[in-house]
């Protein structure tokens, strides 16, 4: 791998697009292929049945709910580690409402497999954008789209004739809804934390920004590489259980003077790349910082443009 090299981080090493991997056996191999055999046909009925029928009925939310944690189920997605942070463990019960993402807030979750947006809607039924590296603007998208985008190139740029708006008329637009965010644009393997998407700088101040961390045990559910859509499938259905540790931070206020009706012009201090301002990138930090820590993941200096060349060079090595 030491071609790859150039594609580590220089200040931690971390290579957060390589795919991961378990050791295996005969026996472990063997297991792996019938539960795949016997699962495949049920998730992919279950997948054809919620997406083109039971997601569209107009049932409680709740009821959604029930469907896709049956959903989830199929895999062997049924024992979820959830804490929130600086709560002692059995207290969560005793948490105010205010302490979890609720309607009206935001989640700012680290992107590393299609599960991400299935867990998060099988619990808080959220509204999904899309956002890109160097745009403040978003896009509203589906569940299944968002399941799909863990899958597939991320864009560096919104593409043409998109609907774009900004999080602050999604939230106005949405006010009994969680909305939810992957602002690294594109997924890891999960042991890094890329920058952050300057669309997290859109929140109004009354909504709280919830940073929210998801690992998996094995790790190897991650697809840090677009389409590989059967290596995924192998390793999900072939699992016998997979546990998620999700891990919710204090929820922050986005208090920078442009959203508060001061344009960037009129920032006293100088604004830097994508026209971040220096107090503005304290938000984009703190929300960064957050999503390292929850996740035991390190924050890295690399972009999509970097991955975008990392994956040529692992589909050339394919080859």
């Amino acid at each position: 791998m030491e071609k790859f090299s150039q594609f580590r981080d220089r200040g931690s090493g971390i290579s957060p697009f390589m795919p991961t991997s378990s050791p295996t056996s005969i026996i472990s191999n063997l297991t792996s292929t019938i539960l795949f055999a016997i699962r495949l046909p049920i998730f992919l009925a279950y997948t054809l049945l919620y997406f083109l029928f039971l997601h569209h009925l107009p049932l409680p939310a709740v009821a959604h709910k029930l469907l896709l944690w049956i959903y989830l189920s199929i895999p062997g997605i049924w024992w979820v580690d959830l804490q929130l942070d600086g709560v002692k463990r059995g207290s969560l019960s005793q948490q105010p409402p205010s302490r979890v993402p609720h309607p009206g807030s935001l989640i700012a979750a680290n992107f590393t497999s299609p599960v991400d947006a299935l867990y998060l809607a099988a619990v808080f039924d959220p509204v999904f954008v899309v956002s890109y590296p160097h745009s403040r603007k978003v896009q509203r998208i589906s569940l299944i789209t968002a399941i799909i985008n863990a899958l597939s190139p991320a864009p560096l740029s919104p593409p043409p004739n998109s609907k774009l708006t900004d999080l602050r008329t999604i939230v106005e637009r949405h006010p009994n809804r969680v909305i939810a965010i992957f602002p690294e644009s594109g997924t890891t393997n999960g042991k890094g934390i890329l920058p952050l998407s300057p669309a997290l700088l859109t929140v109004p101040t009354d909504a709280k920004i919830f940073p929210v961390s998801m690992r998996y045990t094995p790790p190897d559910i991650t697809t840090p590489v677009p389409g590989a859509w059967i290596q995924f499938l192998w390793k999900l259905l072939g699992r016998p259980t997979h546990c998620i540790r999700v891990r919710i931070a204090e929820g922050m206020v986005n208090t920078t003077k442009a959203v508060n009706g001061v344009s960037s012009h009129e920032e006293s201090t100088p604004a830097g790349e994508d026209g971040v301002t220096v107090e503005e990138q304290k938000l984009l930090d703190s929300v960064a910082e957050a999503l390292a820590r929850l996740g035991r993941a390190k924050r890295v200096g690399l972009t999509l443009k970097e991955k975008e060349a990392f994956v040529k060079a692992w589909n050339k090595r394919r080859r």
